[in-house]
């Protein structure tokens, strides 16, 4: 019986032309649409090998088929709905673009463009001066400069300005991110040697004037924005700092990690370190990432005093640190939208989610509630807290409104995670849950959809 059924499976070359199939030879590569179909057929095979197939028709065979094609059709790196209540989600790509941003991109890398070309003068010039204008005047520094991350400028900095000298760091500083990256590892790349002072909850200035030696290069403060230290503690300010290095003529760096631009403050959130505050406080170098609060693409940022930007500059390292004309393109426009603070919060989306009304939240709640019970499926409106996300702002979170499935959490977390279109949720209180903090009104219908699938 299985050596007829073998006999049955469709030839290759049948199954390329098969109409019923055009859609998938018409978007796919040849390859990938001709390698579907042949696991297609060898799955086939299997499953006649081990009886788990006693019949087959070609309906049968092109369901197998198509499972396959439709898992090869779709990218590796793909779009996900956001429902775990994360503004800046580290593993979900971080930061979302404008909108603008994004049609930046699109119109930049389908055309060629000015990357290192003066237009003015018809000769070379620098992929740098896109943007450093633009950041000097929202930040107020004398000269800037953008690497490809922000590890990527704390490492330049200190290989300039400290190779084989010392770096005085508070233990209270020793900083680690996602990832196992961490201070001292990155300072010792940089060809730097750290010097500790003070203790994990106490550092003050005299700990760092009683480090200063010869080979002292530079005073480096790290901000700690994905933890906190509470109780009894104290630690050298920015202004301390600044002071600090004039007395003693030694350099004064600041690692910000998240880039804020904009006093939180204002709008009834926790205030995080401003770059502009630590440029005023005398602050020599100051480094912080694009993707995160700032809501661009992934960036280093450098801004400080003219003649170190001038150094930097002519770093052999900056040629490996560069930033491509994507992220050229996408950073311009969203630093251009800082130049009206009205605009930034408005249209960027990471300040948008961060600072929106929890009532706006609470109402996309509804909404979707509504639709989930108008096509069966039983859910409840529930308060939450968010997060802000990227390692920044430790332990704050801000107020946020979900909807809650009955059934196991452990379940439906997987099943809206896994398959087609996924939709990333988080278990809260022994629930699944859907945080509307940053899932948007057009993204209901795929949620409808996947919520479908996974409860039928």
């Amino acid at each position: 019986m299985s050596k007829e059924l073998y006999r049955m499976i469709p030839k290759v070359d049948n199954l390329l032309k098969d109409t019923r199939l055009e859609n998938y030879g018409k978007n796919m590569d040849y390859y990938s649409f001709s390698q579907g179909i042949r696991e297609g057929l060898d799955a086939v095979r299997k499953k006649i090998g081990t009886g788990e197939l006693t019949e087959i028709s070609e309906e049968t065979v092109l369901e197998i088929i198509k499972k396959i094609l439709d898992e090869k059709s779709q990218n590796h790196l793909k779009t996900v709905i956001n429902a775990a209540g994360t503004v800046i989600h580290t593993n979900l790509g971080r930061s979302l673009f404008p909108v603008k941003a994004a049609e930046n991109i699109a119109r930049i890398v389908t055309s060629y463009n000015n990357l290192e070309y003066n237009l003015a003068t018809g000769q070379r010039g620098s992929r740098y001066d896109h943007v450093e204008e633009l950041i000097c005047r929202i930040t107020g520094a004398e000269a800037a400069l953008v690497v490809n991350n922000n590890a990527a400028a704390v490492i330049l900095c200190l290989n300039e300005f400290a190779k084989n000298k010392e770096v005085v760091v508070s233990r209270g500083e020793m900083v680690e991110v996602g990832g196992s990256f961490r201070i001292p590892e990155i300072m010792k790349l940089s060809g730097s040697r750290l010097v500790e002072v003070g203790a994990t909850n106490r550092t003050h200035r005299k700990d760092y004037e009683d480090a200063v030696t010869e080979d002292t290069a530079m005073f480096l403060k790290v901000h700690t924005s994905n933890y906190k230290v509470i109780g009894f503690t104290k630690e050298v300010t920015k202004e301390e700092l600044g002071y600090l290095g004039k007395d003693y003529g030694i350099l004064t760096m600041e690692d910000l990690g998240s880039g804020v631009l904009v006093d939180f403050s204002k709008y009834g959130v926790t205030k995080e370190p401003i770059v502009q505050e630590s440029l005023k406080a005398g602050v020599d170098l100051i480094t912080f990432s694009g993707d995160k609060i700032l809501g661009g693409p992934q960036a280093g940022i450098i801004v400080g005093k003219k003649e170190l930007i001038a150094k930097l500059k002519k770093n052999q390292l900056l040629r490996a640190l560069r930033v491509c004309k994507m992220t050229l393109a996408a950073l311009e426009v969203v630093l251009k939208l800082y130049l009206d603070e009205r605009e930034a919060v408005k249209e960027i989306p990471t300040l948008a989610m961060i600072l929106e009304k929890p009532e706006e939240v609470r109402k996309r709640a509804v909404e979707l509630s509504a639709i989930f019970e108008a096509n069966g499926i039983e859910t409840e409106v529930i308060q939450t807290a968010a997060t802000i996300g990227g390692g920044s702002m430790p332990g704050e979170t801000v107020e946020s409104w979900g909807v809650a499935f009955k059934g196991s959490p452990n379940q439906l977390e997987e099943g809206f995670r896994l398959g087609k279109n996924p939709v990333v949720g988080r278990i809260y209180e022994d629930k699944f849950i859907l945080d509307m903090k940053t899932v948007k009104e057009h993204e209901f219908i795929i949620i409808l959809e996947k919520a479908a699938a996974v409860l039928k």
